[in-house]
C-alpha cells in the first residue's frame, strides 16, 4: 500500500536517533512504545516479536538502543504496516520486518527470545473515538488480554520474556493472562505522571517457564513540577537508556 506524503507527519524519536513518520490523523504514537522498547532486555542478534506494532516505534527504538536485532512486528492495519516498512527503510534497518496479520492467528513464526505489546486495554465506558484505527488500537473486550498473552507467549522459547505496557487498572487480569500463557509475571514497573498523581501506565514482564516471585518496583516519575520531563525520564525518552526491571 502506498501512503501519500501529505497523509503523514515526519519526525524523530529518541532526540533524533530514529527517523519516524506516522499518520497525520488516527492513532498516533505517544510515550508507550518508547517506554516499552526501553524495557525489553534484548541483545544484539536476538529475535523480538511485537503484537500491534503500528508504525513501528517500539522495534525502531529497540534497534537504536541494542543494535541489530531480528524484529518482527504484527499489525492488522495495512496502512500502519506500510508506514512501519517505510520507517524501517528510512533508518536503513532491513532487519526489521512488518506483516499485516491478526496477532491471535499467527502460524509458522519459529521461536523468539522476547515478545512485547501495547495491547488494547480500555474496557471501561467513556468517550468513543470517531476514528476507526484509534478505536481498534485502544479498545478491548474482557478476553483481549488473555488472547494476546497466549498468542505472543506461544512463540517464546523457554526463558523468553513477555512485556506489555498497560493501564494499572488491568494489572490483575494481565497477570492472570500471563500466568495462563505460561509466562510467569515476574515484575511490574509503574509510571507516575507527577510525584503526587496516580500511575497511568505500567510495564508488566513475564518469563516463560519462570518460578521467580513477582516484584512490584518503586516506579518512575515522568514529569517534574514545571511540566518538563524528569532527568530519569529524559534518559529513557531522549537518550535511549534502558529500563532495568
Amino acid at each position: 500500500m502506498d501512503i501519500a506524503a501529505h497523509e503523514l507527519t515526519e519526525g524523530h524519536l529518541l532526540a533524533g536517533k530514529v527517523s519516524y513518520a506516522q499518520p497525520r490523523h488516527g492513532f498516533r504514537s505517544s510515550l508507550e512504545p518508547v517506554l516499552l522498547a526501553a524495557a525489553i532486555p534484548a541483545r544484539r542478534g536476538q529475535r523480538v516479536l511485537e503484537g500491534g506494532s503500528g508504525a513501528g516505534a517500539t522495534l525502531l527504538c529497540l534497534t537504536a538502543r541494542v543494535g541489530k536485532i531480528l524484529g518482527l512486528g504484527i499489525e492488522q492495519d495495512p496502512s500502519a504496516v506500510a508506514i512501519a516498512r517505510r520507517n524501517a527503510a528510512a533508518n536503513d534497518w532491513p532487519n526489521l520486518e512488518f506483516r499485516e496479520a491478526d496477532v491471535t492467528a499467527l502460524v509458522g513464526l519459529g521461536l523468539f527470545d522476547h515478545a512485547c505489546a501495547n495491547p488494547p486495554y480500555h474496557t471501561a465506558p467513556g468517550t468513543v473515538s470517531p476514528n476507526e484505527t484509534r478505536r481498534a488500537a485502544k479498545e478491548a473486550t474482557a478476553e483481549t488480554m488473555a488472547r494476546w498473552a497466549a498468542a505472543l507467549g506461544w512463540w517464546l522459547r523457554p526463558g523468553g520474556t513477555l512485556t506489555f505496557i498497560l493501564h494499572p487498572a488491568v494489572l490483575p487480569g494481565a497477570m492472570e493472562a500471563f500466568a495462563v500463557a505460561g509466562c510467569t509475571p515476574t515484575v511490574a514497573l509503574p509510571f507516575w505522571p507527577k510525584g503526587d498523581q496516580p500511575a497511568k501506565l505500567l510495564l508488566l514482564r513475564g518469563v516463560k517457564g519462570s518460578r521467580s516471585r513477582f516484584r512490584l518496583l518503586a516506579g518512575k516519575v515522568l514529569h517534574a513540577a514545571d511540566g518538563g520531563f524528569t532527568a530519569d525520564a529524559q534518559q529513557v525518552l531522549r537518550e535511549g537508556a534502558a529500563l532495568e526491571l
